[in-house]
């Protein structure tokens, strides 16, 4: 995701002054795409950028990018933050606050969209963080984003992020066990996704996942193990505030079972290895 907005960037002719990657290869060769710095340490990318994007994978990764010694945090006064990241909102808020301690602004920026929209600056945003930072670079938003919405405080944004993420698991859990079940019975799959998308079971991930739910088609735009971290937040969303959420703790229990069966690298349509019959995964 990270990849692909710094490619929409540079197309609209903003320099892209640095990119950084864990796994070095991945950074070098995007640098050398976008003739940018493959920095080798977080404060490089401070250092060269007046604007950083992040995008982590957890809140872990959250934590470690802007804490220690050599954090983004390193040299950031004046600097601006836009988090990108799927994680819980107190790892947004910790991270915003961390940056305004070292002088930073931030603004949290959740993405309810995937690779190919990153890729085209049409991705969905939920921003929050203080409105005079929001409308200062609402412009440079706008440029990645074909729907942007203002969330309020920087929590706000991820506690959104994750109810999308939460309805759209189980949607797509329950996709899987209505065609899985389909199949089990002898129907013609194709006439039931029909069927589906002219009835009360339509969403929007019948479209998206359907196909590749009969094809057996998991090339990973957002992976099992995501969805299961997804909805674990937003679980764990739920209890603090006392409210029971039973469909969304099964659905976590499914990509939780992806994961355990070495799964979870597969995209969040493979919940299906789990419904349909003959499948490795398909057990009462």
């Amino acid at each position: 995701m990270g990849a692909n907005i710094a490619r929409r960037l540079a197309d609209l002719g903003y320099p892209i002054a640095a990119v950084y990657d864990p796994h070095e290869n991945l950074a070098t060769s995007l640098a050398v795409e976008l003739g940018s710095l493959a920095a080798k340490s977080l404060p490089e990318v401070t250092a060269a950028s007046d604007v950083i994007f992040t995008v982590v994978t957890d809140d872990a990764a959250m934590r470690g990018i802007f804490t220690g010694e050599d954090s983004l945090l390193k040299g950031a006064a004046g600097k601006l933050f836009i988090n990108c990241a799927t994680v819980s909102p107190g790892a947004h808020e910790a991270a915003a606050e961390a940056a305004a301690a070292a002088g930073a602004t931030t603004l949290a920026a959740s993405m309810a969209s995937s690779i190919t929209q990153a890729r085209q600056g049409t991705l969905y945003l939920m921003v929050g963080g203080d409105p005079e930072v929001f409308e200062k670079w609402e412009p440079l938003l706008k440029a990645i984003s074909s729907s942007l919405r203002f969330a309020g405080p920087v929590g706000n944004a991820a506690k959104i992020k994750a109810l999308v993420n939460m309805v759209m698991n189980i949607n797509t859990a329950g996709l899987a066990e209505g065609l899985g079940l389909g199949a089990a019975l002898g129907l013609d799959l194709q006439i039931l996704k029909e069927v589906f998308s002219q009835t009360g079971a339509n969403s929007r991930v019948l479209e998206t996942d359907g196909d590749d739910m009969i094809t057996r088609e998991h090339d990973c735009f957002f992976s099992a193990s995501h969805a299961a971290k997804d909805s674990g937040i937003a679980n764990a969303l739920a209890a603090a505030a006392g409210v029971a959420v039973p469909l969304s703790h099964a659905t976590e229990a499914q990509y939780r079972k992806m994961i355990n069966l070495s799964l979870g690298e597969l995209d969040k349509s493979g919940v299906a290895e789990l419904t349909f019959p003959n499948r490795a995964g398909a057990t009462l």
